[in-house]
């Protein structure tokens, strides 16, 4: 006998699937895992090789560079040869070169590792996203699925630093390299016979054209905004820099309008514009964007804040935003269990709210005098909204695009992520820094010298290396410095809020327009 319920209880997943997601699992911990394992490898690694401090940037920066600049061609890749063969390949090319940046002997071959290994890390993240379409048919259990993946991305980014600091205890630091053969094995022996191949294929070629526009577009202009946010942060660009860098970006900008413009023109693109006719991906796209400038710029702000204002070392810095990435866990996870209660709609904006709600506290808290406690609670505030947000957002992308086209819709998640990261580091590091300068007071007591005021306004780290230095009116100038650096967090946390609650109003927008469409 059929009922209504059977088609329902013949999409649940079964235990392979549930045994596939958790395979899936590796290839996401990695993949965030060497976006921050050498943050403390790399006193060890310049001891090593001896790079030069240009060599040292890229070494740092060209893995996610390259990640982002071939989301697109490896999520259009995906769809014409299959997620899960793509997948398979570029994790033994991620592999492979793994155990090459380990043993690499000079800077160079480290860098071009590191350069190759973001192109293999581009084919893991569409594929993921894709397959899990085809492993979850029913709604709740994708979004289980989804937030599961989004959780371990966060968890592998936090474990990062702190992974690579143990493993520098212990080992040399090519370690923090071999450390992704094990899960790189274990999908390669186990996913022929648990993922599965999905049906649907896109069967047209990649144009080239199209594929070196939109690589050399985003690399442009993630390589721009990243350079900028560097200058901000040691205070050491010079106009000229600057101008080269927002050369750098423009280009970039005019190349991805170029894309545009030749995927309109082609009859079988690189990427689909029509994926963005659906006004929930092209909605939850700009969200993603909006959301990564407001949360992440005011995440990188006080990070900064933690070192500068209250004086804490990078690795105690990093342990105080733990609870963030616990909350954000906690969120991700709670999301599909809302939505099987609530709209999902309503979830999202409920989320976005809460998340704006953090960033006003910060707002109205953020201050030399206020407890580190307090701060901390409102910053983990914001993680549990964009966790549950995020998480659910993500599902409108996936679940928007036809079958046979996920793994674009999952690379343009990706870029759209990826830029309003650079975008959000960009900005908070502008913001705060011209805050600060325009902070510092001119009336300082007598004894501060004007040559320390001078160098304090140069960079955050001349204000606090001078103000150390001076015999008399320190204590003076690095309060002045504390509190400059406290007004920057404010004033983007403002931003922060703002852009987040805009987000908000522009999914209920999206999911009121639908409802009154479906007439219901």
């Amino acid at each position: 006998m059929t009922g209504l319920g059977a088609p329902a209880v013949a999409d649940r997943a079964t235990p392979r699937e549930w045994a596939g997601l958790a395979l899936l699992v590796l290839p996401m911990l990695i993949l965030s895992i060497d976006l921050t394992v050498l943050f403390f490898a790399l006193p060890t690694l310049s001891a090593d090789l001896e790079p030069s401090a240009s060599q040292t940037l890229w070494i740092v920066h060209v893995y996610g560079f390259l990640i982002a600049g071939f989301l697109v061609t490896m999520g259009r890749l995906g769809d014409r040869v299959g997620p899960r063969r793509l997948l398979l390949v570029g994790a033994a090319a991620f592999g492979a070169l793994s155990v090459v940046a380990a043993f690499a002997g000079s800077a160079e071959l480290l860098i071009a590792a590191r350069a190759l290994l973001g192109v293999a890390g581009a084919t893991l993240m569409p594929s993921l996203f894709s397959l899990l379409r085809v492993m979850f048919r029913d709604e709740g259990q994708r979004r289980l699925a989804i937030a599961i993946m989004f959780s371990a991305f966060s968890v592998g980014g936090a474990l990062g630093p702190l992974l690579g600091g143990f493993l520098l205890e212990h080992f040399w630091w090519g370690a923090v390299f071999l450390i992704n053969v094990p899960p790189v094995v274990a999908l390669l022996l186990c996913g022929p016979r648990l993922l599965p191949e999905r049906p649907e294929r896109t069967t047209a070629p990649l144009d080239p054209v199209s594929v070196a526009l939109s690589v050399a577009g985003v690399l442009g202009v993630v390589h721009g905004l990243q350079e900028i946010a560097a200058g901000h942060e040691s205070g050491a660009q010079d106009a000229g820099a600057i101008g080269s860098n927002l050369a750098v970006m423009g280009a970039g900008i005019l190349l991805l309008a170029a894309f545009v413009h030749r995927q309109r023109r082609l009859r079988a693109p690189l990427f689909d514009l029509g994926l963005l006719a659906d006004p929930r991906v092209g909605a939850a796209l700009a969200t993603l964007l909006l959301i990564g400038i407001g949360v992440v710029g005011t995440f990188y702000l006080f990070t900064q804040y933690l070192q500068w204002a209250v004086g804490l070392s990078p690795l105690r810095a990093g342990l105080w935003t733990l609870p963030y990435i616990v909350l954000n866990v906690v969120g991700a996870m709670l999301a599909p269990a809302l939505s099987a209660r609530l709209r999902q709609g309503a979830v999202i904006v409920a989320g976005l709210a809460v998340a704006a709600l953090g960033m006003t506290l910060l707002l109205a808290l953020a201050d030399p005098d206020t407890p580190l406690a307090l701060l901390i609670g409102a910053l983990s505030v914001t993680a549990l909204g964009q966790g549950a947000g995020t998480a659910l957002i993500s599902d409108l992308i996936i679940s928007g695009a036809p079958s046979e086209q996920t793994g674009s819709a999952a690379a343009a998640q990706e870029v759209s992520g990826e830029l309003g990261t650079a975008l959000g580091v960009a900005a908070g590091g502008a913001v705060g820094t011209l805050v600060y300068r325009a902070a510092l007071p001119d009336d300082l007591p007598p004894e501060v010298p004007d040559t320390a005021v001078a160098a304090a306004r140069a960079s955050v780290h001349e204000g606090v290396s001078t103000a150390e230095r001076l015999d008399t009116g320190g204590p003076a100038l690095l309060d002045a410095v504390h509190e400059a650096v406290a007004q920057g967090l404010r004033m983007f946390a403002g931003v922060g809020a703002g852009l987040t609650a805009l987000a908000a109003v522009l999914i209920a927008v999206v999911v009121a327009r639908r409802r009154a469409g479906s007439g219901g």
